[in-house]
């Protein structure tokens, strides 16, 4: 028992520091997703999930990687992340064998187009995708093949141990101490009509591409980071989500066309 304890304590240590965003950055970008989506997307979200919003589904990824299933335990994981050494582009690698975030969101885009796929499948699918575009917009989802994405650079964020990645998937973000509706409202309206219309890319390579760009910006020379660093970066984390939620909108409404 005690060593089953253990276990289960080293897995969910592994899972917390492989999250994107948080909860709230994810909730963020299925909400604002949900803001932008056609008539015929909003249709065919709903004949999948019912009434479950974008940005609960959004997490859904992320809760599932507690269950002992083997899919969650032994194939999922990858499809959280891809990885780009710097200097590198995601299409000179291609995906792992295992798979990755950029080659799941294409099996998963074949399946919500499957007329044969059953409801069950086209839920995995849909919650995936919303999940996956938003971690391709988070910089470190995007590593550099060197620190597990940050995990293992480790810093000081306002005087308490933690790590680049979870500064990023949620300290930033929780240090403005608003709910992810409040944050999700004040980011939709700032979105003007040039930025709507240039932000609409449906390609993962230019998400990906972007994410490095940033990546390879946010390390910080001196690991004790606090007021400066989030004045730095906190625009950039408000760029991310809320292009995260409108490239959802816009892939899903390439989907349904």
């Amino acid at each position: 028992m005690q060593k089953f304890l253990l276990a289960l304590a080293f897995t969910l240590i592994l899972t917390n520091q492989a999250l994107a965003w948080g909860a709230k950055g994810h909730r963020v970008t299925g909400a604002i997703a949900e803001q932008h989506l056609s008539e015929n997307s909003q249709l065919a979200v709903m004949d999948i999930l019912g009434a479950e919003s974008l940005a609960e589904a959004s997490t859904w990824p992320d809760f599932m990687r507690s269950s002992p299933d083997d899919f969650w335990q032994n194939t999922a994981g990858s499809y959280h992340y891809v990885t780009v050494p710097k200097g590198k582009t995601y299409e000179q690698l291609g995906a792992p064998k295992q798979g990755d975030a950029a080659s799941a969101l294409a099996g998963f885009a074949k399946t919500l187009k499957d007329p044969n796929a059953n409801k069950e499948e086209k839920e995995l699918a849909l919650r995936f995708t919303i999940h996956i575009i938003g971690d391709l917009h988070q910089p470190l989802h995007v590593g550099n093949g060197t620190d597990r994405g940050g995990n293992r650079f480790n810093v000081k964020f306002f005087n308490r141990d933690s790590n680049l990645h979870s500064v990023w998937d949620s300290g930033l973000i929780n240090r403005e101490e608003l709910s992810f509706s409040e944050l999700t409202l004040w980011l939709n309206k700032k979105i003007t009509p040039e930025q709507l219309a240039t932000w609409q890319q449906i390609d993962p390579m230019v998400w990906i591409a972007e994410s490095a760009r940033i990546r390879d910006s946010i390390y910080p020379s001196d690991p004790n980071i606090s007021w400066e660093y989030r004045f730095t970066h906190t625009h950039t984390i408000h760029t991310r989500l809320t292009q995260a939620g409108i490239r959802i909108a816009a892939y899903l409404n390439d989907l349904y066309q």
